[in-house]
């Protein structure tokens, strides 16, 4: 990966529906070179895919929450077993395992707190495998970076 590289992978980030001709007057090559180095990009995995980015609130998701869970270590096959469970849960967003106070951190988006409530009392406090459950409930968001951190600009300038 050389700097225009990774210039077409920062405006990527910041706004995935750019197209190529655009994309190519920002790099400083023509479009058929710059739609070769992203499909390079793609292929070699780096770029993996492109979303949509949808606003939780504007369809009723008002609910965030991180929850720290620690599994009871001692239930066979515990984690696979977890992990399954966790991938069938619509409302976990993405999960961790983490070092610390606790052995996994999973994220919630929903509807209210009602139905936060169901889910972790019907659902969450239901898997055999979890031993203590905490959550963290979000007030509010205050960054969110969309561009990974990484230096894409030439350091000589």
């Amino acid at each position: 990966m050389d700097k225009i590289d990774l210039k077409i992978l920062k405006l990527l980030q910041e706004n995935s529906k750019i197209t190529n001709l655009d994309l190519s007057k920002k790099i400083g090559l023509s479009p058929a070179p710059t739609l070769e180095r992203v499909k390079k990009l793609e292929q070699s995995g780096i770029i993996l895919s492109y979303h949509a980015k949808v606003d939780a609130a504007a369809i009723g998701l008002n609910v965030r929450t991180f929850i720290l869970v620690s599994l009871a270590w001692q239930k066979e096959n515990a984690l696979e077993n977890f992990i399954a469970k966790v991938n069938a849960i619509d409302e976990i967003t993405e999960c961790y395992i983490i070092t610390g106070d606790a052995d996994f951190l999973v994220k919630v988006v929903c509807k209210d707190i009602p139905t936060y409530e169901k889910l972790l009392f019907k659902t969450l406090s239901q898997i055999d495998e979890i031993e203590r459950l905490k959550t963290l409930m979000t007030l509010s968001k205050v960054k969110k970076e969309k561009v990974l951190p990484f230096f894409y600009e030439d350091e000589s300038k």
